[in-house]
């Protein structure tokens, strides 16, 4: 079973009570389908229900195969689901789109799912008067041992003011996966810390050119995987304040750390998502420190890496041999329900159907964030002898270990690490050349949305 790391209720910055907006722009009744009652008993002001009516799901194309099944599994309930780009690298339309239904008062999404934790950020908001998208989920709405059922501090990211916004779809805390076959034939040990990581870096680009230990190529992985997981205080929020600090020693650490793999070649900065990078590394990824999602991304994923069974083996995360035993996270999406569904029952029926159903373990391609289903799909991935090494352990110690240093403002790290950083390194200049011009740019998203920067 997996370990829980603690439950801790963040203040989101610049949350806000939700309000009750006026009749002229929002009709609202009881949740009931009978209306009646009060009509904030949920701890917002709902729509007028129709249990008959149609609830619109927006997903990515990955989570499109458990919405299928829900509404496989649910005949009475009309379904109508859209994809969209799911928040992905940060590109902000599901906010963007948000924005322009407040405006004009209608065409909201039932049930949304994001790739992004921080939309919790603007989600439990209100908008122009118009009250915040996301509805409160346990104030009555969602059942408590429901809701009881999330692994420990799942759903923190998503909690403002003890109202929990969102439910996770999945954890992504990061472990350390390696080729077993690569190190057996190059007698090498597998690290246990970053230290250990760069040094046998060194030693196998001396020994093995061509071979690699992982990839900052795609934007997500040097600031979540080597940023976060390092203890490196570059993302942080508190109170209205945002602030990025890579002159910490920490930062500077694995901004050096980054600078000399590039240098020698044992990071890269193709995608792993890339054509080029199976063609290219199939057969030369000793190791890599990624997300638990990898599983089924890449390894096991016929159109990716496709290894086989008894080839890639697990480890727990790599830390520092002076910090603290930590791991940095890479998304976990989310699903929001709308507090201006008018099928709210429907809604509900939805977000426990794709986040603990038995389905949602069959369709999940990483550790779900549901205990009961995480619980079940560790031993599915167990059982199937497909991971070498200490798979349910490695991710057990990593779902309890993920850093809790980490900022969750109202925009994307990634944004801003694709305009700056990745040219930079693309063209085959360092990260350190750049943190300044990468702290400048976040600072003024950080400004754009009302934060004030701290030095």
């Amino acid at each position: 079973m997996p370990q829980h790391y603690p439950r801790v209720h963040r203040r989101l910055v610049l949350a806000s009570g939700l309000a009750v907006v006026s009749a002229l722009a929002l009709s609202a009744c009881s949740p009931s389908a009978t209306g009646g009652g009060n009509d904030e008993q949920y701890g917002f002001t709902a729509a007028e229900q129709d249990a008959s009516s149609a609830i619109t799901v927006w997903v990515d194309s990955s989570r499109e195969p458990i919405a299928n099944a829900f509404k496989e599994a649910n005949p009475d309930v009309t379904v109508n689901i859209e994809t969209y780009d799911g928040g992905s690298g940060g590109s902000g339309t599901f906010q963007q789109k948000v924005a322009l239904f407040d405006q004009a008062g209608e065409g909201w999404p039932d049930v949304v799912f994001s790739s992004q934790q921080n939309d919790t950020s603007w989600a439990s908001k209100e908008n122009n008067g118009v009250q915040a998208f996301a509805a409160p989920l346990n104030k009555g709405w969602l059942d408590d041992s429901f809701l009881d059922g999330f692994t420990d501090g799942a759903l923190s990211p998503m909690t403002v003011d003890d109202a929990v916004y969102g439910v996770r779809n999945d954890l992504a805390p990061v472990v350390f996966w390696y080729n077993q076959a690569l190190f057996d034939q190059f007698g090498y040990t597998v690290p246990t810390t970053w230290e250990e990581y760069k040094d046998l870096s060194d030693q196998l680009a001396a020994e093995h050119p061509g071979y690699i230990l992982g990839s900052v190529g795609d934007s997500f992985q040097a600031p979540y995987i080597y940023y976060w997981g390092g203890e490196a205080p570059i993302f942080q929020v508190e109170g209205d304040t945002f602030s990025s600090d890579f002159a910490a020693a920490q930062s500077e650490k694995v901004t050096d750390l980054i600078d000399h793999m590039l240098e020698n070649g044992t990071l890269v900065t193709d995608s792993v998502f890339g054509t080029d990078f199976v063609t290219k590394y199939k057969d030369k990824l000793l190791g890599i420190p990624g997300p638990a999602w990898y599983s089924g991304a890449l390894f096991e994923n016929p159109e990716s890496l496709n290894y086989a069974a008894g080839t890639v083996g697990v480890a727990a995360p790599l830390s520092w041999s002076d910090g603290e035993k930590v791991t940095g996270n890479v998304g976990g999406g989310v699903w929001y329900a709308s507090s201006h569904s008018k099928n709210l029952d429907a809604s509900k029926k939805f977000l426990e159907f794709v986040t603990s159903s038995d389905q949602a373990v069959e369709l999940a391609a990483g550790l779900p964030a549901y205990q009961s289903a995480a619980d079940a799909w560790l031993k599915k991935q167990a059982a199937s002898n497909f991971y070498v090494g200490d798979f349910e352990g490695g991710l057990s110690t990593a779902a309890s270990s993920v850093w809790q240093g980490w900022g969750y403002p109202s925009f994307s790290i990634e944004a801003a690490y694709s305009k700056v950083v990745l040219p930079a390194i693309t063209a085959g200049n360092t990260v350190a050349s750049v943190t300044d011009a990468w702290k400048t740019e976040m600072d003024n998203q950080a400004q754009v949305q009302g934060y004030t920067v701290g030095e």
